[in-house]
């Protein structure tokens, strides 16, 4: 029974991967687009990107689930059956609109199937992500440090979102996360974010009258307590 009060020893959690807009541009123009095997594939990583959606999410999409006139938007199906309603960029409906145009579907069937019209797995995806990253690596070099799975996109769209300002919990219902601690996680992980909050600040000034901040006791008690 000794051994059961042996602490399991903890090991670092590793960073997600986040890409940069340019590295997602570079990845996303990798499918031969003019093949329906290349036009599924960027459709699938666009879609990745704007909606933010876990990639089994994305593959039990159905037409049944998009609505293609405005205000345009999938419905998706997370974890615990939760549904959410993600809003979809007009590229992203057109290129949907696209694939079902080269490859029609019917109402409830899979969206992205393979060449026998078979839903595609988060293997066989992972796998070709893997070969058009290696391709995209040849102009944007930051990638080959890079392990990118379709879960990085997911994350490029929460970092994406907070460096576009967008409220924290407007992007947990956007992600469909339980917990506001996950989405609190891609706040802290954006240097430009950072970076912009820092110029904001001005330099310290030889003023003569204290700023007005320093003149306000609730403001300054506030500050005592971080």
């Amino acid at each position: 029974m000794e051994i059961l009060n042996i602490p399991v020893k903890r090991a670092p959690v590793s960073e997600p991967c986040y890409l940069e807009p340019a590295e997602v541009a570079a990845i996303l123009a990798q499918p031969d687009r003019s093949t329906v095997e290349g036009m599924r594939d960027h459709t699938l990583l666009s879609f990745l990107y704007n909606s933010g959606a876990r990639i089994q999410e994305a593959l039990d999409l159905c037409p049944h689930m998009i609505r293609f006139d405005s205000p345009s938007c999938a419905r998706l199906t997370g974890k615990g059956r939760k549904e959410r309603i993600c809003p979809l960029w007009p590229e992203t409906v057109l290129l949907l609109k696209k694939l079902l145009q080269r490859k029609p579907r019917a109402p409830d069937q899979r969206l992205f199937v393979n060449r026998y019209g078979e839903p595609l797995s988060a293997s066989g995806v992972r796998f070709k992500l893997a070969g058009y990253v290696r391709a995209a690596a040849k102009t944007e070099p930051s990638l080959h440090a890079k392990h990118v799975t379709p879960h990085s996109f997911r994350h490029a769209t929460a970092v994406h979102l907070v460096s576009a300002g967008v409220d924290v919990t407007v992007i947990r219902s956007w992600l469909g996360h339980v917990s506001l601690d996950t989405t609190n996680h891609y706040a802290k992980a954006n240097l430009e974010t950072k970076r912009k909050a820092l110029e904001q600040v001005s330099l310290p000034s030889m003023a003569v009258h204290p700023p007005s901040w320093k003149r306000d006791a609730s403001l300054l008690a506030w500050l005592d307590t971080l």
